[in-house]
């Protein structure tokens, strides 16, 4: 029998290996569930699907193009990005847009997920906000024995500027980990995975990589 313990990490993995996975349309009742640090975080019942949807909010004194350049550098996602055993760049054919594959590990006798996912950038001229969609596709990368592929995943992140040097992010997800977990375990432990990658991030952010970055397609 699986733990409690297993499940923990299972909601940690497909609420927070799953950041990038976007593309979100739907209606939600949004509950705050946890508030810490300054990050808020709430889920939402969905009509169509057992699994709650989640929705993050937080100030990260970081610029836009700080935030897009840690969330487009792919090959350090592992870094901040909770259970995340992999993350490997397939293609990028623009400097906003690129094609990954990543694979996140969970304790036996879960079985791992993988992904593959389509990553782009738009920045509103006007407003500078940035959103960031990039939906689970099918194909590049083959599906592996043993490991269950995730292709059913929704969201959005979105960066809005306060000032210069702050940033409000805005990121809602609503995904389908496969498998046989089941919905109430996912969702009752729905916001410890997304609360330990964003308190990352905020860390990530602090690299001097990222402190004089520089983007083209992005505008402070």
């Amino acid at each position: 029998m699986i733990q409690k313990s297993s499940f923990k990490f299972i909601v940690c993995f497909f609420l927070t290996s799953l950041l990038f996975v976007t593309n979100t349309h739907a209606q939600y009742n949004w509950k705050l569930d946890v508030e810490k640090e300054g990050i808020k975080i709430y889920t939402s019942n969905v009509s169509d699907s057992k699994i709650k949807a989640l929705k993050v909010e937080c100030n990260f004194q970081a610029s836009l193009m700080q935030l897009t350049a840690v969330l487009m550098d792919i090959k350090n996602a592992p870094e901040w990005v909770y259970a995340t055993k992999s993350c490997v760049l397939l293609k990028q054919p623009s400097p906003s847009e690129l094609y990954y594959y990543s694979e996140v590990k969970l304790p036996w006798p879960v079985q791992n997920r993988d992904f593959v996912c389509h990553l782009s950038v738009i920045q509103n001229p006007e407003t500078k906000v940035i959103t960031i969609d990039g939906p689970a596709i099918n194909g590049m990368v083959p599906v592996k024995d043993g490991i269950i592929r995730v292709d059913h995943s929704k969201g959005r992140w979105m960066l809005i500027p306060i000032s210069k040097d702050e940033t409000k992010i805005e990121y809602i997800l609503q995904t389908d980990p496969g498998g046989t977990i089941p919905a109430w375990i996912v969702n009752l432990f729905a916001s410890e995975g997304p609360m330990q990658s964003f308190k990352k991030l905020k860390l990530q952010l602090q690299k001097p990589v990222y402190k004089n970055v520089s983007l083209s397609y992005v505008k402070n």
